[in-house]
């Protein structure tokens, strides 16, 4: 784990993820140097300064990529917007959810994906489903070199990460080469869901990914039959319930298993393991819907995947980092231990030797990305090498 702050795992975390999102180390650097102090303080005031560095470097980035525009440089623009987008990001998660700013950030950092992906002309389109009367929002990516229907991966956030960071971090573009399609999901709870349609998460995960499949199965360019689910973080409890109750996922992977959340809240609330978030206790409220703690405790006893993994009868994968600091690698023992019905079950612990040892292998995402965007493309009998 790279760690610039060596007294704040939370920004640590924050940079790490960063640099998986595509950071350049100069400009965190230059981010970062005016940090050291601000690092060693209270949330609000520490998560400011953090704040006021990074939107500060977007900026920057901002003012090249419109001196780029202006010189009909599209693609290096393109390329400026979406590293602008992805420091907004990373400072927009560290926020308090009321902090003020905080909506005007995240709305910025929509804007400047959207920006970023149409000058490069990504292979990536925004996408909505329909929801109880709302929408969700995601991010559809395309397989390379597939005549027909395609298989697809829903891929959902965990905690506190959105459609765009997975993105940046590469899942969607090593499935592409691989001749599968992705769908990047922001799930109640979480991303747009949370931000601007007040949309909570909740336990039972299948009660939103089946609606998503019936928008799927209306797709010409999806394979109905080969349609599965990734999570990473806590998706890592989100897909596998979604697997256990909705009978159309194919498959299903955890990036960082999570077995059990409702105990990992009791340990946080004695201290134990580290926070992926400041000011944590009052963005698990927010998310989940609750006034207090107390009731976000309630909430969070549904949140364990005993006697729901059973009803699995599909092919799954479950990953973990062995050096995982906020969630015990016993959860995901537990999590394969209990797939008694998967025709194809595996237990991958990432290891010093590949990397990707820290939680959902946000220290080096690439080979444990690579390791399962193969098992992906493998079960769906699709490619894992070059053809022709």
């Amino acid at each position: 784990m790279f760690k610039y702050f060596p007294t704040n795992y939370v920004w640590n975390l924050s940079v790490d993820l960063a640099i998986e999102m595509g950071a350049r180390i100069g400009e965190i650097e230059e981010m970062c140097a005016p940090l050291q102090e601000a690092a060693k303080k209270k949330d609000k005031e520490g998560t400011e300064a953090f704040r006021n560095t990074w939107a500060n470097m977007a900026d920057k980035l901002c003012v090249l990529a419109e001196e780029d525009e202006q010189a009909g440089r599209m693609i290096s623009a393109g390329e400026k917007y979406m590293r602008a987008s992805s420091y907004l990001i990373t400072c927009e998660r560290l926020q308090a959810h009321n902090a003020p700013g905080r909506l005007e950030l995240y709305k910025r950092e929509l804007e400047l994906f959207e920006r970023g992906m149409a000058l490069k002309g990504a292979n990536c389109k925004r996408v909505e489903i329909p929801y109880e009367g709302k929408h969700l929002s995601g991010l559809y990516v395309k397989a390379k070199n597939v005549d027909g229907p395609a298989p697809l991966l829903i891929q959902v956030n965990g905690l506190d990460s959105t459609k765009e960071m997975k993105y940046l971090v590469g899942l969607p573009k090593w499935l592409a080469d691989r001749g599968v399609s992705s769908l990047v999901l922001d799930q109640p709870g979480t991303g747009e869901a949370l931000r601007l349609q007040d949309i909570n998460a909740r336990f039972d995960s299948e009660h939103w990914a089946s609606p998503v499949v019936d928008w799927l199965e209306q797709h010409p360019e999806v394979d109905n039959s080969r349609i599965g689910m990734e999570g990473v973080s806590l998706g890592g409890y989100y897909c596998p319930r979604a697997v256990a109750n909705e009978p159309r996922l194919a498959l299903g992977v955890c990036w960082g298993a999570n077995h059990d959340w409702r105990d990992v809240q009791k340990r946080r609330l004695e201290k134990e393991g580290d926070f992926p978030v400041p000011h944590y206790w009052n963005h698990v409220c927010w998310v989940w819907g609750a006034k207090d703690i107390d009731e976000f405790m309630t909430i969070a006893e549904n949140v364990c995947l005993d006697g729901e993994v059973e009803k699995i009868k599909v092919p799954f994968l479950v990953t973990h980092g062995s050096k995982d600091s906020q969630i015990p690698l016993k959860w995901a023992e537990r999590t394969y231990e209990q797939l008694v019905n998967s025709p194809k079950r595996e237990l991958k612990v990432f290891t010093e030797r590949e990397g990707g040892v820290q939680h959902s292998s946000f220290d080096n995402s690439i080979n444990a990305g690579h390791y399962i965007a193969d098992w992906v493309a493998e079960t769906f009998n699709a490619r894992t090498s070059i053809e022709g």
